[in-house]
């Protein structure tokens, strides 16, 4: 038997090769998740996501370097919170405005008015670092009426009050300490909030000093130097789709010649997949979660504006050359008149009663939501004699997913007993194989 003295010496070594590909994989994706987070959430506490800002804190130096080189993004990691300052969209960039987390409802323009008011009171020189909500709302008021609005106890007023309050506890910007807003909304019972005064500083993307108005706050900042590879990336990030019309010359000729380079970058940070057609560009997700708009899915509004979509393009038959005047300009893509939106929009209401229901009965919102949605995801424009259907939109052309009867009355029994959603709850589409032209269609 060998003894201690006997056994071969093993030199020390340091890490393997493979050891260190390894850790070097690890590492880059937990930075790429943690740059996904941001995006998806600019405003990050160790109270509302603990273990994203931990994240994001131990990245830290690495994703200061990417976002600002690759997207013009400052970001901001201090003790307690991290804040992604994006830039602000064109003009002509689709509505993005904040949404109640819990009900997915847009903000009201009365509830971004108590928004605004609410973090100049609580940004101003002598205010504590907890106070009462009574003390809060009455400064908002007094702040109102020094502008000429009037804020009142109406149900309606309270109502956005509380809206804009508990939009800041969502952010992390303000705590409940001892008691709810919600309490105060429905009984006025006092609540104690404990305002985080350093992450408020980072809410505005710049300084309004200096500002001439809130319209100069969508202004490109004059004194940034011209940089079409990063104007070019953050187009693609921020955009479902960027139309090929709406590129300057030097971002077509970078996505030209380095096309490359920009899908690189955009999947080392982010991990979306570039896609470049003749239309535009775009750049996708395959995990499905890196968007604030979902489509296509369920809800009556995303199966209308699907089959709305089927309908048109079955109807026109375009071809690759197809175009339309926007603006007085002339664009690839389809017109459709507004009265055959309606009335194809009738049309499937009218077969889809009984599964839209209410939504079914009010044309006029379905209609209105519809157009929101496809123009919020890029797929369609908005004229005064309809909507332009972007090239683009022959991805979604739908066909229906036909399940022999036997299999259809096993998945769904299956469903039951696994508690999981029967072919009811299912999408009622599956979608064709992504191609290039509307020509190919048809």
């Amino acid at each position: 038997m060998m003894t201690g003295d006997d056994m071969p010496s093993v030199p020390a070594s340091g890490p393997t090769r493979s050891g260190t590909a390894q850790t070097d994989t690890h590492l880059s994706a937990e930075r790429r998740e943690a740059a996904r987070v941001l995006m998806m959430r600019p405003i990050l506490t160790s109270v509302t996501n603990p273990e994203e800002t931990a994240l994001v804190r131990r990245h830290a130096t690495a994703l200061k370097r990417q976002f600002q080189t690759q997207l013009g993004y400052p970001l901001v990691v201090e003790t307690g919170f991290a804040r992604l300052v994006k830039q602000p969209l064109p003009l002509d960039a689709p509505a993005r405005g904040a949404r109640r987390a819990k009900k997915d409802d847009l903000l009201t323009p009365r509830a971004y008015t108590c928004l605004a008011l609410l973090c100049a009171g609580l940004l101003a020189p002598g205010t504590g670092e907890q106070s009462v909500i009574s003390s809060i709302v009455e400064q908002l008021r007094r702040d109102a009426a020094s502008i000429d609005i009037t804020i009142t106890e109406s149900p309606a007023d309270v109502r956005a009050i509380v809206v804009a309050l508990t939009h800041l506890v969502e952010w992390g910007l303000i705590t409940e300490t001892e008691g709810t807003v919600a309490a105060w909304g429905e009984r006025k019972d006092e609540a104690l909030l404990t305002v985080h005064r350093p992450l408020l500083a980072h809410l505005l993307a710049r300084p309004l000093a200096n500002l001439d108005g809130p319209e100069s706050l969508w202004e490109p900042d004059p004194d940034a130097p011209v940089q079409p590879r990063r104007d070019l990336r953050r187009k693609v990030a921020e955009n479902p789709v960027v139309r090929r019309e709406s590129l300057t010359d030097a971002e077509a000729d970078a996505l030209s010649r380095e096309r490359r380079d920009i899908a690189h970058a955009l999947d080392d940070l982010l991990g979306l997949t570039l896609e470049v057609r003749a239309e535009g560009v775009l750049a996708y997700d395959e995990g499905e979660e890196l968007s604030d708009l979902s489509f296509p899915g369920q809800h009556t509004t995303r199966q209308a504006a699907l089959l709305l979509i089927d309908a048109a393009i079955d109807s026109a038959r375009p071809t690759a050359e197809t175009t339309a005047m926007f603006h007085g300009r002339e664009v690839p893509g389809l017109l459709v008149p507004w009265f055959s939106v309606r009335e194809e929009l009738e049309q499937l209401a009218s077969r889809n009663a009984r599964a839209w229901r209410t939504d079914a009965q009010d044309v006029d919102g379905l209609l209105r939501s519809v157009i929101d949605l496809l123009t919020g995801v890029g797929l369609a424009q908005e004229t005064d004699d309809g909507i332009v259907l972007h090239p683009a939109c022959a991805r979604y052309r739908p066909v229906p997913e036909h399940t022999p009867r036997r299999a259809r009355t096993n998945s769904t029994t299956q469903g039951a007993q696994d508690g999981g959603s029967s072919v009811e709850d299912q999408d009622l589409f599956t979608l064709l194989p992504e191609r290039r032209t509307f020509e190919q269609d048809v």
